[in-house]
Parts: C-alpha cells; structure tokens; sequence
C-alpha cells in the first residue's frame, strides 16, 4: 500500500520524500499542458430595456487561457505551462429608461491566464508557469439610466493578468509558481442611476498576478512563488453618480502582485519573491444629490502577501520589490442631502501579513525582506454642499507595512 511521504522542494524541483520502498512511489497520475495564445480575445454585452419589474441580470467574461488539473484520492503530478501575447477585452454596457427592476446583476471579467489544481485525499506536486506578454487586459462596465430607478443593483469588473488557484482537502500539495506579466490591466466601470431604493454595490478589481491557496481537513501545503509585473499600469476605476440612492458602495481595488494562502490544521509552508513596477492606480469616485449612506473606498498596493494558518505550523520568507511607476489612490464622494458620507484611500508600497493558530500552540517562522523606491500617494474627499448626519474621510499612505502574529490562548 502507498504511503505518501514529506514534500521536498530544492530550487525547481517538488519530490515526494519516500516513507515505503521506492517501487511503491510511482505517481498515479501525470499531466503535462502547454497553452499558447497569439490573437485577441474579446467579449461584449449590452442590455437595452424599458420597464423590467424583477431582474436584470449580465455576464461578460473573456480569457486568453484556462487550465485546471485537479485529482481525488491519487497521488497527481502537474506540469503547466500558459503563454499570452495578446489583448483580452471584457465589455458590459446597460441603458435602463424606466426601472432595470428589483434586482440588477451585472459580472465583467477580463482575464489573461488563469490555472486551477485542486486535490482530495490525495497529494498534488506541480510546476506551474504563466507568461502574459505585452498588450492589454481590459474589462469595463457601464450603466446609464438617468431617469430609472433600480431596487438593489450589484455591478462587478474584474481584470487579470495571470491568476493561479490551488485548493487542497485532506492531503498534501507541493508546487512552483512563476507568473510574468507585462500587459497593462485594468478595469473601467460605473454608471447612472435616477434612483436605488435598496443597496447599490459598484466594484472593480484589478491585478497583475495573483496566487490564492486553501486548505481544509489538516493538510500540508508547501509553495514557492515567484511573481513579476513589469506591465506600464495596472488600475481599478469606478465612477458613479445617483440622484438618490438609499445605500451606495462605489469601491476600486488595484495590486500589482498578490499572494493569498491559507491552511486549516495542518502545515503551511510559502517562500516567495514578489515584484512590480507597473504604475498602481485605484480611484472611486461617486456623488448623490441624496443619500442615505454613501461611501467611496479605493486601495492601491504595490505587492501584497498573506499567509495565514489555523493549524500547527507556518514557514514564510518573503520578499517584496515596488519600484517603477509609484502608487496612487484616490476616493471622492458628493453628495446635497442626506445622512452618512464616507471616502476611504488606502495606499501601500509592499503589504505582508502571517498568522498561525488562535486557539493552540502554533508556530511562526518568517522572513520578510520589503523594499520600496517609489512615491505612494492616498488622498481622500468629503464634499456635502447641504447637510448630512456625518461625513468622514480617511487617507492612508504606507511604503512597507509587515504583520506577524502569533496567538497563544492562556499564556501571558
């Protein structure tokens, strides 16, 4: 019977140590995937409509390359491989004359190479690699209905250079990652409405390249990563406008590179190298004649890292590189009438996070190295022209911020 073994990684290479005779090591399954995109890739929507009572609803996606190999209960061994050298486009536009009705779902997302490996009772070795050339990933959204109103209205626009996923549930997974991407993204959304009577949720989100990992059932995930974003720009705009809206939330978040891992009761192990220098740019801009709370939230980061584990043990040595084209945020809000108004910027060089266990004895061990060479910019406005409840502002503006915690429940 098969006894899968520690994962050792040196340099490129992932192994799986041996705990039984060597014979008995072979891996059930071998994938090996080679993508390569050379012409654009486009996807476009529009929704015209009158009067409509109950829902509204759009999706506009667009992807140079998508790969997932995922296994249950194998030992499974991946090699992929995704090159772009090409534009991807995303567009989604309504006009609404009277009402878009009680529900307005609008989804826009631009993605230039995205990968996915998941494993279930098993374990998972791979060497994954994206290379986004120079070009552009753009994703925009718009709404114009001057004169209509809407109940609850939620409009997403999502851009990406290069994304990788790994999930992971009661086994082991071993991986390199190295994501380059050169193409400028971004995303471009918003809209006009004459009224929202209920909850109105205006966001976009771009990035250069990211890596999100999860774990359940106390398994063991062990990752170096190595991510470049040498694009000119990567930036998140959304600008909105109402004549009256009972809740507004007009948010743009813009990252170069973006590590996020997190384990659960088991072993968590991530050493990365992370670098930008692309122009980073997150603006939200949104007015309403009256309000009841109304709030315009922008954040900006250069590169951001987390790793995070509920279980035993977490091994990070992180390193951080900003440089180039600087960060910028920027959040406005005006409003005439009405109750809470609110314009929230958070800029940030480098952002590194680790935690382990709340509630056992965990263990921390993290190496963090940030360096920051550009100018990072955050800046915040409140304009009420007649009255409001409140109004509040906040502007943040860091090079380096690094947080490790560790929490031991009972001990002072």
């Amino acid at each position: 019977m098969r006894k899968p073994g520690k994962i050792l990684i040196v340099g490129t290479w992932i192994a799986i140590l041996p705990c039984a005779a060597a014979t008995s090591q072979t891996l059930d399954s071998v994938i090996v995937s080679d993508q390569v995109q050379t012409d654009d890739i486009f996807s476009g929507l529009v929704l015209n409509v009158v009067e409509v009572t109950e829902t509204t609803t759009g999706v506009s996606t667009a992807t140079g390359a998508a790969f997932n190999g995922s296994g249950e209960g194998v030992n499974l061994d991946v090699r992929a491989n995704q090159n772009l050298q090409a534009n991807v486009t995303a567009d989604t536009r309504l006009e609404a004359a009277v009402s878009s009705g009680a529900s307005t779902v609008l989804h826009t997302a631009a993605t230039g190479l995205t990968s996915e490996s998941n494993i279930y009772g098993g374990v998972l070795t791979g060497v994954y690699t994206q290379t986004v050339g120079p070009g552009a990933i753009y994703a925009h959204s718009h709404v114009e209905a001057p004169l209509a109103e809407a109940g609850d209205v939620t409009a997403s626009t999502q851009a990406v250079g290069a994304s990788q996923g790994f999930g992971v549930s009661h086994g082991a997974v071993g991986a390199r990652v190295r994501q380059t991407n050169q193409a400028d993204v971004v995303t471009d959304g918003g809209g006009v409405y004459g009224h929202v009577d209920g909850q109105a949720v205006f966001a976009g989100q771009a990035s250069g390249a990211n890596v999100s990992a999860s774990s359940i059932g106390g398994s063991g995930e062990r990752y170096v990563i190595d991510q470049a974003n040498t694009a000119e720009r990567v930036q998140a705009s959304q600008f909105t406008a109402f004549g009256s809206a009972y809740m507004a939330t007009t948010s743009a978040t813009a990252s170069g590179t973006n590590v996020n891992a997190y384990n659960e009761g088991g072993f968590l192990d991530v050493a990365s190298q992370q670098t930008n220098t692309a122009y980073i740019r997150g603006q939200a801009v949104s007015s309403a004649y009256q309000f009841g709370a109304a709030s315009s939230i922008a954040y900006g980061v250069g590169n951001s890292f987390l790793a995070g584990n509920s279980g035993w043990e977490t091994v990070i040595d992180a390193v951080q590189l900003n440089d180039g084209g600087g960060v910028e945020v920027i959040a406005e809000f005006t409003g005439a009438e009405g109750y809470d108004a609110s314009a929230n910027a958070t800029a940030i060089g480098n952002a590194a996070t680790g935690y382990v266990c709340s509630d056992c004895e965990g263990r921390l061990t993290a190496v963090s190295q940030q360096v920051n060479n550009v100018d990072v910019s955050a800046t915040s406005t409140v304009t009420v022209t007649g009255y409001a409840r409140s109004a509040t502002g906040l502007a943040n503006a860091v090079g380096n911020t690094a947080t490790y915690y560790v929490s031991r429940p009972g001990e002072h």
